[in-house]
């Protein structure tokens, strides 16, 4: 209840927040769907305010110029924080405004139906509501609009983008039908411009409420040339012309041509068909078709596409005077990185990086050309990695994400995914790993954002009080409203899985608990966990945890369940080197789990075996002609050959690196290399305490460690004792061990010994860790 009267006051006082005259406003229908339609507002100033703030939205995204320049390209993110809101963006215009006479312009698209990433609100509709100094400014009836002549409603010629993409193909007839300059300041507006038509005020239905877009605009490069401009044709062919990206990225494709009217040009990228094709239901991402006007002309496909290739067909009697492209993307910087001696765990650290970056924008996605779907499954997987890869932007995704999970809940208390979308079943386990270990609690200790913690436990709580033990103590199968996926592939043992992700959301449970003051329900999950652990081994057969309750059972242990009970902590060490042999001989896990097993691995200390299956199942992918990371272990079929859930880039830095977070908000982290064959790493790890740099060095006689550690943390490093006996370590050069700790180094205190490990916390600053044998 407190968290609802929450909302609502949060939302009357938003309310309050928007211009009093600011509505809703679009043509005299509700649409229809895929209609672009432009808007223009003169306004003149005496002065320039010395604060000018606005905010803008659409169903469902929109375009911006103000006096002629552009302020935002492509705003609004997809429909909505909840089911029945929308997204404004906040922007400064102030350095857009002048003295006398300004224009403000927008281009609004609507889409007219929901997909995989975005709810219809039913109605077309845009808003913009300014404060300018003492004054305001809203969109109403003074405002005029017209639909673009040139974007055409009509469907391009078959086929469509399938079932799960919001967005239409662009079909634009440039002949006759173009507005020059309609955008610009000194545009005059035309009789074929009317009022708009105010449909409601901020809060209205159907768009309902107004919440600021967490996230950052878009980056948006200039124009750039293709890797292979100079071989380009300067004319039409029958032939698709190939123009190649430096990496698969996200990109708005431009042309500059002399043509007659009417020459209809296609243009598309090579993962066009990614995902294959599928008789019933057909696997087509988005394309743009422009039709020309007669003379020298210029087009950009504003609606952006993914690929290594941007493929246009441009028919002869065509001159062309110049292909280009913008790579658009989301607004982050690749902070992070990874480097060893071998060359394989780089090119592939730096695949997955790309693969994570491309899957990131309005929400996260399983792929941007299939789907663009954000399966939490994939999510969770995600978040692991951001927090080793870029800037502290990108921790805004996973925080809507949460937040996009969280408030989609149905009545009933389940939780679904893709989301934002229309309601879908429940995948069980991984909403269990979202709301858990791996999902909501490793977002709040990378970041020590306790209020997301806040807000959203009592969603986590409702969802988690939906789950049973039965008379075995262990987690009840099947549920309504189940859709009881688990991974791609054979021989899924979900038996053994539901209990270990029920396991894991529980302990983040009790965390979160404690976290929010919520200290009584602790007791519930402690009690929870404790049946399963009684429990559990009733599934261990002497060799593998086996519950023989398999999806496309192959008479074999499951590696993907016996991963997930070491990652637990269920099993105990002395069933380690029994699992060590499933995880070695069985190869059941599809790209999204494999990222547990290679951890599992290294859990176990068996750090070698996890780089060794590592490169064997990725090798294939590593010595491909592709910049990113597959869906499957091979492409074809349906799968895409750029899948968000593939993390192995978390392993190489969390767990061969060494480097991790141990108290929440990187306070106390670990540096505990797992090199196994590997004799040299540098981890660069981009923590909310600031950028923790790290090299590390093996030889037969030395293990040196140089760490620049940040303000505000304190590190746990620890010299592996595996590869040699150790007779003396040195810090900065003085010594600190031999045989026993030497306390005589201000910064570093000894903290004791595991298994496999000496230990010592240090200050912040930059310290050379060196050991030596005899």
């Amino acid at each position: 209840m407190k968290l609802f009267l929450f909302l609502i006051t949060a939302f009357a006082l938003s309310l309050q927040s928007f211009a009093q005259e600011a509505q809703w406003i679009w043509g005299d229908e509700d649409g229809p769907d895929n209609t672009w339609r432009c808007f223009r507002k003169e306004l003149t100033l005496t002065s320039i305010p010395e604060a000018a703030v606005a905010k803008v939205a659409a169903d469902s995204k929109f375009w911006l110029w103000i006096n002629g320049e552009q302020v935002i390209f492509e705003g609004s993110a997809k429909r909505g924080p909840h089911p029945n809101g929308t997204y404004y963006d906040l922007v400064d215009i102030r350095p857009f405004l002048v003295e006398g006479q300004n224009s403000i312009a927008a281009l609004a698209w609507y889409w007219g139906r929901s997909g995989f990433s975005h709810v219809d609100s039913g109605q077309g509709g845009f808003f913009f509501s300014a404060q300018l100094g003492d004054t305001t400014l809203g969109s109403d009836a003074t405002w005029h609009t017209l639909v673009h002549p040139a974007y055409s409603r009509e469907k391009t010629a078959d086929p469509q983008p399938n079932y799960r993409l919001s967005e239409h193909n662009i079909n634009y007839f440039a002949a006759d039908n173009q507005i020059e300059g309609w955008h610009e300041k000194t545009y005059a507006i035309t009789d074929a411009w009317k009022p708009a038509v105010p449909k409601g005020a901020a809060g209205a239905q159907p768009w309902g409420e107004l919440r600021q877009n967490p996230l950052p605009l878009w980056m948006l490069s200039d124009l750039r040339p293709y890797e292979n401009a100079s071989t380009l044709p300067n004319a039409g062919t029958d032939q698709t012309i190939v123009a190649k990206l430096p990496y698969n990225a996200q990109v708005i494709p431009y042309l500059k041509v002399n043509a007659p009217a009417g020459k209809t040009i296609d243009i598309r990228t090579d993962a066009y068909q990614d995902g294959g094709i599928q008789e019933k239901r057909p696997q087509w991402a988005t394309r743009s078709v422009y039709t020309t006007t007669d003379g020298i002309q210029e087009f950009e496909a504003i609606a952006w596409l993914s690929g290594h290739e941007v493929h246009y067909q441009i028919p002869e009697g065509v001159e062309i005077l110049e292909l280009k492209y913008r790579e658009t993307g989301y607004a982050t910087e690749f902070t992070g990185s990874f480097h060893s001696d071998d060359p394989f765990y780089n090119k592939l650290w730096t695949m997955a990086r790309r693969t994570l970056y491309i899957n990131m924008r309005d929400t996260f996605f399983d792929c941007p050309t299939r789907e663009r779907a954000q399966w939490w499954g994939d999510v969770v997987n995600q978040l692991g990695e951001v927090f080793y890869t870029f800037d502290l932007e990108s921790h805004r995704l996973i925080k809507k994400a949460i937040y996009n999970l969280a408030e989609f809940q149905k009545p009933n208390g389940q939780l679904y995914s893709p989301v934002p979308g229309k309601d879908r079943s429940e995948l069980p386990l991984q909403m269990l790993n979202s709301v858990g270990w791996y999902g909501f609690w490793t977002y709040y200790l990378n970041t020590g954002d306790a209020q997301t913690i806040r807000d959203v436990y009592p969603y986590v709580k409702r969802y988690l009080s939906l789950w049973e033990l039965g008379e075995e103590g262990l987690v009840v199968t099947r549920r309504e409203g189940m859709w009881f996926w688990i991974d791609w592939g054979d021989n899924s043992d979900y038996g053994v899985l539901q209990n270990c992700w029920y396991y894991l959301a529980q302990k983040a449970a009790i965390e979160m608990a404690k976290l929010t003051g919520n200290e009584a329900d602790v007791a519930g999950y402690r009690s929870n966990m404790q049946s399963i652990e009684d429990n559990f081994d009733a599934l261990w057969n002497g060799t593998a945890y086996n519950s023989g309750q398999f999806k496309r059972a192959k008479d074999a242990p499951d590696d993907r369940a016996n991963a997930m009970a070491v990652l637990a902590g269920l099993a105990s060490p002395n069933k380690y080197p029994a699992i060590k042999k499933v995880l070695e001989e069985q190869e059941f896990a599809s790209p999204y789990m494999e990222k547990y097993v290679l951890e599992a691995l290294c859990v176990m200390g068996e750090e070698e075996a996890s780089l060794q299956r590592m490169k064997k199942r990725y090798t294939v992918m590593v010595d491909a002609p592709y910049t990113t990371l597959w869906e499957f272990w091979k492409t074809g079929g349906m799968g895409t050959y750029n899948h968000g859930w593939n993390a192995p880039n978390t392993i190489l830095s969390q767990y061969i690196a060494g480097v991790a977070v141990v108290d929440p908000a990187w306070e106390t982290y670990h540096v505990k290399p797992q090199l196994g064959s590997l004799n040299s790493i540098q981890v660069r790890v981009p923590s909310v305490k600031g950028d923790i740099d790290v090299d590390i060095n093996k030889t037969d006689k030395t293990f040196s460690i140089q760490l620049l550690s940040p303000e505000e943390t304190t590190a746990l490093v620890g010299i592996p004792k595996k590869h040699f006996e150790i007779t003396e370590i040195k810090a900065n050069d003085t010594p600190i061990w031999s045989g026993e700790p030497i306390a005589n180094l201000e910064g570093i205190t000894p903290a004791g010994e595991d298994q496999n490990y000496l230990l010592f916390t240090v200050a912040p600053g930059q310290w050379t860790f060196t050991a030596k044998a005899k």
